[in-house]
């Protein structure tokens, strides 16, 4: 029997607005797609509360807890919800679906909105999301897109998405180039919680009887790691294959990593993850080619001691990559890219 105000992870779609009532640190970590963050307790108060049921007692953490939850709602009601018809259905949610967002639910409920508690709330989503994606990647289709850094496979999977190929741009969703180098300046990896509900946001959205193009990764995107079923799924899809002369790789990485031109000092900082897998006479040199603007050198020397070597290794090893069909592709611009997806396509 269904328990009056409450919902389940199945029924997020049939509400007008998603309600975290976490306190805006746990918001930050990850919430549920399309959530709004109205926090009932702040960090500062979450920490207060928690202090006083370890130090004192839980009788005495209630009584400060119901004080500061109600003065957050009553801020909240006013500031952003007087002007919701009395249809409006919001679900609320907080760490396990208990008081947090049941105070709030039954606010909401007694002033005459049919506001609902996920059951189970944030935790209850976490073993969804896990659980989810274990089971749908082996459900894709995958074609895996490879080849050597600066082939500009990143472009090319935008390129296929304007032609309307699904695509699964996984270094977008990390918000990292997936190389050593692949951090992004001023923009921070998403938590690994984060980065699973925004793949699994991804994957939801696609049709298991149309292929699905994904770049070829390691493991590993920056700091993020991928799930273990969507990286058996890839390495066990066939492969496609682009090939570029260096010196058109080389062009578009100058452009496409612009940003480190303009940091120079940032980007020598940056060479400080390659110390063991370069001799410190290499990374002197390339720190010296930094200093003297000689950018195109650097990239090439960057490819061809380092980039090429590693990625024809982890290739062959973890992809289907010896028997890949060849794309030739040394104009690596956006129109060029746009007509390679169309070849991909007709292939």
């Amino acid at each position: 029997m269904k328990t009056k105000g409450v919902a389940t992870v199945a029924q997020l779609g049939e509400f007008d607005a998603i309600l975290d009532a976490r306190s805006p640190a746990e918001f930050a970590e990850d919430h549920l797609p399309g959530a709004q963050s109205f926090p009932v307790l702040s960090n500062e108060e979450r920490a207060q509360v928690g202090t006083l049921y370890k130090q004192v007692s839980a009788f005495a953490a209630k009584k400060l807890g119901a004080v500061l939850v109600a003065r957050n709602i009553a801020r909240h009601l006013e500031a952003h919800f007087l002007d919701k018809p009395k249809h409006w259905r919001p679900l609320v949610y907080c760490w396990r679906g208990g008081q947090r967002s049941g105070a709030f639910t039954h606010i909401l409920r007694e002033i005459g909105w049919d506001a609902h508690r996920l059951e189970g709330g944030y935790k209850g989503w976490r073993r969804h999301v896990v659980a989810r994606l274990n089971e749908l990647p082996p459900r894709f289709s995958f074609r895996v897109v490879s080849g050597p850094t600066g082939s500009a496979k990143s472009r090319l999977l935008e390129a296929l998405a304007r032609q309307g190929a699904q695509v699964l741009h996984l270094e977008e969703l990390a918000a990292h180039k997936g190389s050593v180098l692949g951090v992004l300046p001023e923009i921070p990896q998403p938590s690994q919680k984060m980065f699973e509900s925004r793949l699994l946001q991804a994957l939801e959205k696609f049709d298991t009887a149309q292929p699905v193009f994904v770049e070829a990764e390691s493991r590993k995107i920056g700091r993020l790691q991928l799930p273990d079923a969507l990286l058996m799924a890839m390495r066990a899809a066939p492969c496609l294959r682009i090939e570029a002369s260096r010196a058109a790789r080389a062009e578009f990485l100058l452009r496409d990593y612009a940003y480190f031109l303009e940091r120079p000092e940032w980007l020598a900082a940056q060479l400080a993850h390659l110390r063991g897998l370069q001799s410190n006479e290499t990374l002197e040199r390339w720190r010296d080619l930094i200093a003297a603007g000689e950018f195109r050198t650097l990239v090439e020397e960057l490819l061809e001691k380092h980039y090429d070597p590693l990625y024809e290794r982890s290739q062959r090893k973890n992809y289907r990559y010896a028997d890949a069909p060849v794309f030739s592709a040394d104009d690596l611009s956006e129109e060029a890219l746009n007509r390679l997806a169309q070849r991909i396509l007709a292939s």
